[in-house]
């Protein structure tokens, strides 16, 4: 996926008991977070920040989709513990994660392990990728991803 490309036609389990295909996304600006794993610190940090943003986005229009490897189950005991509002995608075949190229080679704990690098991409309302982040660190990154999606909306 690069600047310009449009929403894939792809569909992935989601929390909900929903299955979402983001090519019927267009009409709303959209955020697509990507992270490594369900409650962890980082992870967890990231999805409180866009929970509590939460209603800055709605009031934009702007939807928030947070995607991992993890289960639809591991989402459901995730999203219910910290009380996001925003749905989350399982994508344990990688198949929205190798799209986007945001498996990675990282170091943990002197280990080689492969992940899912920290990344967000924003599309704008008619389904059209306009800006992405990679390698994101989480302070402030939502404030930022914020700014954008209203500038956008």
């Amino acid at each position: 996926m690069q600047i310009g490309d449009a929403l894939p036609d792809i569909s992935l389990p989601a929390t909900g008991e929903q299955e979402i295909n983001l090519a019927q996304l267009t009409g709303q600006t959209l955020v697509l977070y990507f992270y490594p794993r369900d409650d962890t610190p980082g992870c967890t940090q990231e999805g409180q920040d866009f929970r509590d943003l939460y209603a800055q986005f709605c009031a934009s229009n702007i939807r928030i989709l947070g995607v991992s490897r993890d289960t639809v189950k591991k989402h459901e005991k995730f999203k219910t513990k910290y009380e996001f509002p925003f749905d989350l995608l399982a994508d344990e075949a990688e198949t929205l994660c190798n799209l986007f190229e945001v498996m990675k080679q990282k170091n943990m704990y002197g280990k080689q392990v492969r992940g899912i690098e920290r990344s967000t991409f924003l599309f704008d309302n008619t389904g059209v990728l306009r800006q992405e982040w990679r390698k994101v660190k989480v302070p402030n990154h939502v404030q930022e991803v914020l700014a954008a999606a209203q500038a956008l909306a």
